[in-house]
């Protein structure tokens, strides 16, 4: 039985999220900004050295360099080291003339790079998914998994009975073992579902994904249940701190709302658990003499002559005199000129609102979006990276507009409810 907790950590960051709509379009789901200054892989890489984990891979796929760009040496995460540090894993040919092929998966992901984990001394192999919000000691979770002698551990988090259908959900004994999984069951047995966090004992990891599962693409659909059915000992480790999975556009924008509440669920503040991220040296913020702020977080170099009420507002915003920002996430360098209103709007990097522009206007909130329905229809309006909206211009709800749609690219001043302008980048 093995008696170290050391770990070699895998964060799963390279998948497409179609349901993030624009903040995808540009970046993968990892890289989003989150909470103002932060990333949402921040989490899991502090979460790791938290934890005293130092030997950590990231692995990418889709549209990576946001993210490359972001984590670099990995100096904010005490991870430029040269033993152990920060490794950042692309798929890639391994003999001349393969066929070029994709990871199509969690399981696929790693099994790209089992070399890479074949390599490390450690003899437990954590794997984490690059985008979710919490706060976890990996430590507890690594004794526990030696403790019950466990081959597999899968952390897990109660979720309420109309969302277990979202999530792989484990039923377990007694003594915590699982007993079954079901990856996103159309009836949910449990509301115990499966974080997307893995321990797994290095040397069944790999024999298994070159051997036995050879041909499975995904842990929750095909690797857990056919380990399971094997005989394999897999626990669950409860988890019960805060955690969210940031897969849809309106828990982004939920997720970043809850942070202004009088007593968050998510403490950002905690001077035990610091959660780690690149910055940039910006000025204070800046408040005009006519500015009003209201239950809102605002980051250095933000600039406000005008009104934001419970809104997120990222690093180097200006929000000019007149211009009103409520239940919004404005993100890095972006402008709202003046006497723009935003309702309820999510605002991509370095976007411009013009002058006198509405937001957000239309009381038809069920009116979803056309192109996406059932990812967007609780309000919400996105502006994509780089966009540029005309001035007096007329936004509905549930709008999409593109990354680095100009201007003359909208059909007039009145765009309704439901609309989606620009193309996808």
């Amino acid at each position: 039985m093995m008696n170290t907790l050391d770990a070699v950590a895998l964060i799963l960051a390279g998948g497409a999220s179609p349901k993030l709509s624009v903040l995808t379009d540009v970046r993968t789901e990892a890289a989003i900004p989150f909470g103002g200054k932060y990333r949402i892989i921040d989490f899991a890489l502090s979460n790791c050295v938290n934890s005293d984990i130092y030997n950590v891979a990231v692995l990418t796929q889709y549209r990576p360099r946001s993210l490359n760009e972001h984590i670099g040496a990995g100096r904010p995460w005490d991870l430029d080291r040269t033993t152990g540090g920060i490794h950042l894993l692309q798929p890639y040919l391994k003999r001349p003339g393969e066929e070029v092929r994709w990871q199509e998966g969690t399981a696929d992901a790693v099994r790209f790079h089992l070399d890479f984990v074949e390599e490390q001394k450690e003899d437990l192999v954590l794997i984490l998914g690059g985008d979710h919000v919490y706060k976890m000691n990996y430590r507890y979770l690594l004794r526990f998994h030696l403790e019950h002698n466990a081959d597999v551990t899968i952390a897990v988090h109660s979720v309420p009975h109309y969302e277990a259908h979202r999530y792989g959900i484990v039923i377990t004994d007694e003594e915590g073992q699982i007993t079954h999984f079901h990856e996103k069951p159309k009836r949910p047995e449990s509301t115990l579902a499966s974080m997307g966090i893995y321990v797994f004992n290095r040397s069944l990891l790999v024999r298994w994904l070159r051997e036995e599962g050879r041909e499975q693409k995904d842990f929750g659909r095909e690797v857990i249940p056919s380990l399971l059915e094997r005989g394999k000992r897999i626990f669950a480790y409860p988890f019960f701190g805060y955690w969210t999975d940031i897969g849809t556009v309106q828990a982004y924008w939920e997720a970043n709302m809850g942070l202004l509440g009088e007593i968050p669920p998510l403490n950002m503040d905690d001077p035990e658990w610091v959660i780690h991220t690149r910055s940039e040296e910006r000025p204070p913020v800046l408040l005009g003499d006519e500015a009003v702020i209201e239950g809102s977080l605002l980051c250095d170099g933000a600039r406000v002559e005008g009104t934001v009420i419970r809104s997120v507002i990222s690093p180097g915003v200006y929000i000019a005199p007149g211009a009103v920002v409520r239940d919004s996430i404005v993100l890095t360098d972006a402008v709202i000129e003046a006497g723009a209103v935003l309702d309820k709007v999510i605002v991509d990097k370095e976007s411009r609102i013009g002058e006198a522009a509405i937001i957000g206007v239309d009381d038809e909130v069920n009116a979803p979006n056309r192109e996406l329905p059932t990812v967007l229809n609780t309000g919400l309006t996105l502006i994509g990276k780089r966009a540029h909206v005309p001035p007096r211009a007329r936004l509905g709800r549930n709008v999409v507009v593109r990354p680095f749609t100009a201007a003359d690219a909208f059909p007039g001043e009145e765009i309704p409810s439901g609309s989606t302008i620009g193309v996808r980048p």
